[in-house]
């Protein structure tokens, strides 16, 4: 491993170690016959994510409602609040930190194997074709769950990746980004119009405040 893989493992124990959990193993329970028939094909091979990372359940001493999603970019952690003080925290890719954003959204839609259509922004700084079809070689990878404020789509998603190297950093276009395997076992967890709280820069323990308004939004990958 190279020194800046060491680098983000050393801040993921860092950031894990006051928060001690199980380590919940991926189940191919969770795959229907068309995501493994497409995982077959994904354009990546076995990624070793690193144990801070993969997938636990751990204690949760928020005070959000079950059901919830919470998004500690800081750590680079997604929690799904379980009943009973738990939760389950799923490692991600978030943001740079010019085009992340913070505040309280809402699950609006969501997809298996979702197609992509790039925003006008993304275009601007990439070069990606206007439409990319539902598949393992689409970015937004095995699902997606769309991020609403009211009848608005924010134009961020929670989605899975054809990149799980790069679970626990910061290079994405703004939005959040799973293993496949993950965010299919987040898909089949989260109801629509489920809430999800992104926490501001130094804020993992700050109080919820419900009121609060999503700010600095720019449309993302």
């Amino acid at each position: 491993m190279g020194l800046r893989g060491v680098v983000f493992v050393l801040i993921g124990l860092t950031l894990g170690g006051c928060m001690q959990g199980t380590l919940e193993p991926a189940s191919e329970a969770n795959l229907k016959p068309r995501d493994k028939q497409l995982l077959a094909r994904a354009p990546y091979g076995d990624v070793n994510i690193p144990e801070p990372y993969k997938r636990h359940i751990v204690s949760y001493h928020r005070k959000e409602a079950p059901g919830s999603i919470v998004v500690d970019s800081d750590a680079r952690y997604l929690y799904y609040v379980l009943d009973n003080g738990k939760a389950i925290r799923y490692g991600i890719t978030v943001g740079e930190e010019a085009l992340a954003f913070t505040g309280v959204a809402k699950v609006g839609r969501k997809e298996e194997w979702p197609s992509w259509t790039p925003t006008a922004d993304i275009k601007k700084r990439m070069d990606v074709p206007n439409f990319v079809g539902g598949g393992p070689h689409n970015p937004l990878g095995a699902r997606a769950m769309y991020l609403y404020e009211g009848n608005r789509d924010t134009l961020y998603r929670i989605h899975g990746t054809n990149q799980p190297e790069y679970i626990g950093q910061a290079i994405s276009s703004g939005c959040i980004r799973m293993t496949n395997e993950d965010v299919i076992d987040l898909y089949n967890r989260v109801k629509p119009g489920a809430v999800v709280v992104v926490l501001a820069p130094n804020q993992g323990d700050s109080p919820f405040n419900p009121t609060r308004k999503i700010a600095s939004m720019r449309p993302g990958l």
